[in-house]
């Protein structure tokens, strides 16, 4: 409840900080300009939400209307191509529905669970969207009073590997924006081409599924390639995965390498390893923010373990840092 809105407000303040720092430079008011990234930072969601949610609502019913059809489609195709008989098939299907019957109750608490949870993330969303407006207007002077609980000697150096680390973020923050953009594009526009309903929330499930590498875009994209077999039928679900490994090749063998590339000097391996135990540790958020963890710990870790290489950085001067409450 704390610390995950904490790591999501640094995630957007990497996002946001360098426009915020851009209206600073042209004589904003600190407390203005963050107010102003922070207002375009929600109306960019909100409109994002309620583009879904609009597009959701209108094409449900099509897609309802079709899923029947659909079934009968993917049923003719089972039975053509595997072997087993419709009666097997409708047994395994009435099977299923019995099991979900007999476990209703189990799936009552689960939704109660999720209810009982939306003031968590109510009270979350509040805070991430408090803690971002601070990073963005005090950020400096909060890592500066920090800097200054460390000894004196070590200071210079902590400040560097952190602003070395800042750096990365923002990079990694901007590329994975890049390619998850690209990868709902081209996506979104092969279903719109077979006649797939729901487009658009589906593009933007690819989209924050990109966030994810290598796994998260897969996985959405087989979200997609789901609705398009109940909907349109097996032949063009097939064209529709068809479409999804195109964009995973293009993002895998040009977007990466060139974009996150850049920003993200970590092997593969690496990134394969450190989502898995993020998943595990964290779930979904910890597989979210494994690789740009893994990443500035990387680039902090190697300018420490080389820090007497090169000349001694600044000084930085916590002194500086504004006092949080004054006492008068």
């Amino acid at each position: 409840v704390v610390v995950v809105p904490v790591i999501v407000a640094l995630l957007l303040a990497a996002l946001l900080q360098p426009g915020s720092a851009g209206l600073v430079r042209r004589g904003w008011p600190k407390g203005l300009a963050a107010t102003a990234m922070l207002l375009v930072g929600l109306a960019v969601v909100a409109g994002i939400i309620t583009l879904v949610v609009e597009r959701f609502s209108a094409g449900f019913s099509d897609l309802a209307g079709q899923v029947s059809e659909g079934i009968g489609q993917v049923q003719s195709f089972v039975v053509r191509t595997f072997p087993i008989t419709r009666g097997q098939l409708e047994a395994a299907v009435a099977t299923l529905q019995d099991n979900l019957v007999q476990n209703q109750d189990t799936i009552a608490s689960g939704a109660l669970t999720t209810a009982a949870t939306v003031g968590e993330v109510f009270t979350g969303i509040v805070l991430a969207l408090f803690t971002l407006f601070f990073f963005l207007k005090d950020g400096r002077s909060i890592w500066l009073w920090l800097v200054g609980l460390f000894p004196r000697e070590s200071r210079p150096y902590i400040d560097e590997a952190a602003r070395r680390s800042w750096r990365t973020l923002i990079s990694y923050v901007r590329a994975t924006a890049a390619v998850a953009l690209v990868d709902a594009v081209g996506i979104g526009i092969g279903l719109a081409i077979l006649g797939v309903p729901l487009v658009i929330p589906l593009a933007a499930l690819v989209f924050l599924g990109a966030f994810i590498p290598i796994i998260g875009s897969f996985l959405a994209g087989s979200v997609a390639v789901l609705v398009a077999l109940v909907s349109v039928g097996p032949i063009k679900a097939l064209i529709a995965l068809a479409v999804v490994v195109l964009v995973m090749q293009l993002e895998g063998h040009v977007l990466q390498p060139l974009l996150l590339g850049r920003a993200v000097h970590v092997h593969p391996l690496a990134v394969v390893l450190s989502i898995a135990a993020g998943l595990l540790i964290g779930g979904i958020f910890g597989a979210l923010i494994a690789v740009p963890t893994v990443a500035c710990a990387n680039v902090a870790g190697t300018y420490l373990s080389r820090r007497h290489e090169g000349p001694r950085p600044p000084e930085p001067r916590p002194d500086r840092a504004r006092p949080p409450v004054t006492v008068g």
